[in-house]
């Protein structure tokens, strides 16, 4: 699974974790496991204030984008976040 992150200000908070294909964005799990290689899932389909992109799987990993919050004193590595690539199963950390 990869993770682009994209910060906005705004209040509120993003914590991940994920089981295989299934990405839990606070606290409300979602199974993309049903995405084949070159589907894509609109974004207005998923239930997800956060979800800022359709989901999709290429190369055999899931691609989407979140909305990150921020504040406007957030540190760069919050405002300016890498990618999550290959993000492993459990808890995904994400800037503060």
């Amino acid at each position: 699974m990869n993770i682009t992150l994209s910060p906005q200000v705004r209040t509120g908070n993003l914590t991940l974790s994920k089981s295989g294909d299934v990405l839990t964005i606070n606290g409300d799990a979602f199974d993309f496991s049903f995405i084949e290689e070159g589907d894509v899932l609109p974004k207005n389909t998923v239930e997800c204030p956060l979800l800022a992109s359709d989901v999709t799987r290429t190369d055999g990993a899931l691609v989407l984008t979140l909305l990150l919050p921020i504040k406007n004193t957030s540190s760069d590595a919050a405002k300016f976040p890498a990618p999550i690539l290959n993000a492993p199963n459990g808890a995904i950390e994400v800037p503060a």
